[in-house]
């Protein structure tokens, strides 16, 4: 059985390959019920996502551990292990961690795709762990970004992530303030309960991106930012029932489950257009799909 660590993931999934294997399997569709989720201790979750598609079946663990970051380790730690479909063979192990950031940021800048003015060129990044970074490096590679500004609750982390970017060639600084105003995208990979961002301080033609909030409790902007939006999620099924920012925000009034437009797959399928207009503010909201890593994991066993 192939084993894959993170180093020979990231050169087995290079962002423009990837991004259309997510484009090709949220067309296509695959077999991928919503995540199990378990309590653990210290507000911790265990995760488990299974999917399957005509030739392969998968499933991810994953621990999500937000005390982590006192302890100096990363929030979110998984494995992979990918198997055929009709034998049940094992075909791989994966590091799930560097799948799923990956994987994370790749269907991001794939919503970006419809969503973003295509000359968006200033980045606004909540967060500063493994996923902020992978998000840095996507828009960089699909965006003509000049300026990436990073914001953490760990002033020294935001820091510490500016300078690995910068070190790579991406024209990146770290800001006292989540103020959103003046940027053109806004990318959130925190585990806030508390929004970070006011739909009244976003300024016309801003894009959203909402990747951290996995739980109905947690919540990356407040409900006026929905309100004031075009709202796609990546799946119906995750983003109504797991997302903080869309379940309370309906619940709160500021909008309908009619609200929520499209999922990525009609965007993908051309049975929505995303962005209609340059002043038109948009919104992505992401809890993660099952489907987005059994396409990654096949796309790193069979390139390379």
């Amino acid at each position: 059985m192939l084993q894959l660590d993170k180093n020979q993931i990231a050169s087995r999934l290079p962002w423009p390959a990837l991004i259309e294997a997510l484009r090709a399997i949220f067309a296509s569709g695959c077999q991928a019920p919503l995540r199990h989720a378990h309590p653990l201790p210290e507000s911790g979750t265990l995760l488990l996502m299974p999917a399957t598609n005509a030739t392969h079946s998968g499933v991810k663990i994953v621990h999500v551990s937000p005390g982590n970051g006192a302890r100096g380790l990363p929030a979110v730690h998984a494995a992979y292990l990918l198997s055929d479909a009709i034998t049940g063979q094992p075909v791989a192990l994966l590091d799930g961690g560097e799948l799923t950031d990956r994987r994370t940021a790749a269907t991001s800048v794939l919503a970006a795709r419809f969503l973003a003015r295509p000359d968006s060129a200033r980045l606004l990044l909540l967060g500063s762990g493994r996923v902020a970074a992978a998000l840095a490096e996507a828009y960089a590679a699909q965006f003509p970004l000049t300026d990436i500004a990073i914001w953490s609750r760990h002033a020294a982390h935001a820091e510490a992530l500016a300078g690995r970017l910068v070190a790579h060639g991406m024209p990146a600084r770290a800001v006292a303030k989540p103020e959103p105003a003046g940027f053109d995208i806004i990318s959130a990979a925190t585990l806030s309960a508390d929004p970070l961002v006011r739909g009244a301080d976003l300024s016309p033609g801003t894009h959203l991106d909402l990747v951290g909030a996995y739980r109905a409790d947690l919540r990356e902007v407040d409900g006026l930012a929905l309100a004031r939006a075009l709202v796609v999620v990546d799946t119906r099924a995750g983003g109504l029932t797991e997302a903080g920012d869309v379940v309370q925000a309906i619940a709160e009034g500021h909008i309908t489950p009619a609200d929520v437009v499209a999922e990525l797959a009609d965007l993908c399928r051309g049975e929505h257009p995303g962005r209609t207009g340059p002043g038109q503010i948009t919104l992505f909201k992401s809890v993660g799909w099952a489907g987005e890593d059994l396409a990654a994991a096949i796309l790193a066993t069979t390139s390379g």
